[in-house]
């Protein structure tokens, strides 16, 4: 009985592992707390969710996957920062989004910046520590080319 019982448990808890879901914030303020208080960089993820086509690859064959899951888990706090062309946003997202758009000089879907931020006047102030985009090779090669943005930080 002690054998299924265990046995159940692992089967179980595996399948909750499977399940997490990544945690993405499209709130800046409130990434950049998390940011500060865990001491991990953020992922800014610059995206046009519903018709950039590179976005929408870079999402499936990397940042949907569970190797990714778990390098982000250890090493930044995800932003999405959404330009779509079909779905509603509020006006404080979009004025957000617009802003550091031009703070990051972003000309092109998807880019993905590596950044910190503190606090100064009021407003943040964003340090940039590097920037990548679509990366060819799945998840090894997407995640290579992070690891070595982030030993620059």
């Amino acid at each position: 009985m002690k054998k299924i019982f265990i046995t159940l448990l692992v089967v179980l808890g595996s399948f909750a592992v499977e399940a997490q879901e990544l945690q993405w914030e499209t709130d800046i303020n409130k990434a950049i707390k998390v940011s500060n208080k865990t001491k991990k960089p953020m992922l800014l993820f610059f995206t046009g969710s519903d018709w950039c086509g590179w976005c929408i690859r870079l999402q499936k064959e990397v940042l949907k996957t569970p190797e990714f899951t778990k390098w982000a888990t250890k090493n930044v706090v995800l932003v999405e920062l959404d330009f779509p062309r079909g779905k509603q946003q509020s006006d404080v997202i979009k004025n957000q989004n617009n802003g550091l758009q031009q703070i990051f000089g972003i000309q092109g879907f998807p880019t993905v910046w590596f950044a910190t931020a503190k606090e100064k006047d009021g407003k943040p102030s964003y340090t940039g520590i590097g920037n990548t985009g679509y990366v060819a090779g799945g998840p090894t090669a997407w995640l290579a080319v992070a690891d070595g943005i982030l030993k620059n930080k």
